[in-house]
């Protein structure tokens, strides 16, 4: 009886083990089945302390810039906007010479295997190291995966130091990227020679290094930039030491150059056959989108390619990255709105840059005038004006508005009412007597969520939709606008204010 008694509870202990494991799924396998809710953050100004309000971190009269540590505070912040996926911007040491800004683009790295001293907090007793792990540790005790940034240039003390590791002209000059100025063009191999060569070895190294701190996947900068055997290399060195790692591509359909002409150009398509689980997409062209053909074709064009592949391939909501100048300043707050509505509806992962959910426009009052100090050699508070600070110790980024917070907790309260339908349902362009409505259906087994938008950010338009999937015992459940719901026979017909969204669902 003993016996048995002891097998039954082994038995049963292992089954809750089991059921406990599989709830928690890989970032890799999140990112896959669009389940990544994700925030990009610069930790040298998340939580940095302005007290003067002058927009920049001014270390002498006692204020202080972002730390893993104090970024640790803001954390229950973003577990309250449905955040589970963390973006660091570059945590690894920045260039001080021929530098842009005056604490060092995160971009312009020095060193693939070290951090940032500018992210140490003096009031922890953890090395600099641990304070990294801290802060991921304490990520995923809240249920968030963190994704970390691998630049792809390296700054100019870094070809100084290691000139070796950098492609040269004939005068012995590093090429400089685009008009990258404060960084340059490492020399990748694209045969037999990537493998004894030091740049890929570092790359490995960076690999185990940010494993090692905790991180569940890298985003590659202007992946593009590298040839295709040097990314099918690495990923699959990686995957031998964590299968489910995630590699996120900064690609595009929209990108068809290299940013150098003695540069490699490897497409998206290339990308995701070398085993990168997704890439940017073309989201952040959505302000040049007046008609729903865009969004469809953007949208139908994408899937049809990603199916293709044998494993799952996915995109972020790229409607707005730290390269992107902030939508409200392209199209206001109705425009923000809407991205906030299609990140949360569309066959793709949500995507926000710190401060846009903010109301930050990104607007900051020092920009490109002479600083008062600095600490690399430029004399200047270099900004790209209308997109987050990655150049100075600036503001911890945000508003005193609070109206995009709340949208977006509207929006992510549906998307997480009927995740299935926003994750695998289909895609469906609702059929409309009016090209300025986007109009669009997700639908999973007997569930929808239909989404009606005018893009027509001044005016108003008339508009006939044509919903499926509406039967007599259906049961429709009205989220947004519902004072403007006319929905009669399977068909939605309205006057549209102007920017107006219109969201429903169908059981």
């Amino acid at each position: 009886m003993f016996t048995k008694k002891l097998i039954y509870s082994l038995c049963v202990f292992f089954l809750i083990s089991q059921c406990s494991y599989s709830e928690e799924q890989s970032l890799r396998n999140m990112f896959q089945n669009n389940e990544a809710v994700i925030y990009a953050l610069n930790i040298r100004t998340f939580n940095a302390d302005d007290k003067n309000g002058n927009d920049i971190i001014e270390f002498s009269l006692g204020e202080t810039s972002g730390t893993f540590i104090n970024a640790i505070e803001r954390l229950d912040e973003l577990k309250s906007l449905g955040i589970n996926t963390i973006h660091l911007l570059p945590i690894t040491p920045t260039g001080k010479i021929k530098a842009i800004g005056t604490a060092g683009s995160l971009y312009a790295i020095t060193d693939f295997t070290s951090i940032n001293t500018q992210f140490y907090d003096d009031n922890s007793e953890l090395s600099l190291k641990d304070q990294a792990k801290k802060f991921i540790q304490e990520c995923h005790n809240r249920g968030m995966k963190v994704i970390v940034d691998l630049p792809s240039c390296g700054a100019y003390d870094f070809f100084i130091n290691r000139p070796d590791l950098f492609l040269k002209d004939e005068n012995g000059d590093a090429y400089i990227p685009a008009d990258w100025m404060d960084v340059r063009l490492f020399d990748v191999p694209d045969d037999h020679k990537l493998f004894q060569s030091d740049i890929y070895v570092l790359h490995k190294l960076f690999v185990n290094f940010v494993m090692e701190l905790g991180a569940d996947g890298i985003r590659a900068d202007v992946a593009t930039i590298k040839p295709f055997i040097f990314w099918k290399e690495l990923i699959s060195y990686t995957r031998t030491k964590n299968k489910d790692f995630l590699f996120l591509a900064e690609a595009s359909e929209s990108w068809t150059q290299p940013a150098s002409e003695k540069a490699y150009f490897t497409d998206y398509k290339k990308l995701l056959e070398a085993g990168f689980d997704g890439y940017y997409g073309d989201y952040f062209d959505l302000k040049n989108w007046n008609t729903m053909d865009k969004l469809t074709e953007s949208v139908e064009n994408r899937q049809k390619i990603l199916k293709k592949y044998p494993e799952k391939k996915s995109v972020i909501g790229s409607f707005e990255t730290h390269d992107v100048i902030s939508p409200l300043l392209t199209g206001g707050e109705n425009f923000s709105k809407m991205i906030i509505w299609l990140n949360a509806t569309l066959p793709l992962n949500p995507y926000y840059v710190d401060g846009f959910l903010q109301a930050d426009d990104y607007i900051y009052q020092y920009s490109n005038k002479r600083a008062s100090e600095t600490y690399t050699d430029d004399s200047y508070y270099y900004v790209h004006q209308g997109q987050i600070d990655i150049f100075n110790f600036s503001r911890k980024p945000g508003s005193e508005s609070n109206i995009l917070v709340e949208e977006h907790k509207q929006a992510i309260e549906l998307r997480n009412n009927f995740l299935d339908s926003v994750t695998m349902g289909d895609f469906i362009p609702l059929n409309t007597n009016n090209n300025r409505i986007f109009a669009y259906q997700r639908t999973y087994k007997n569930k929808s969520v239909v989404v009606i938008i005018n893009r027509n950010m001044v005016n108003s338009e008339e508009v006939k939709v044509n919903i499926k999937n509406i039967k007599r015992k259906s049961k429709i459940n009205y989220i947004k606008n519902v004072q403007n719901i006319k929905v009669k026979n399977s068909v939605y017909n309205s006057k549209m204010r102007a920017a107006e969204i219109v969201i429903l669902t169908i059981e």
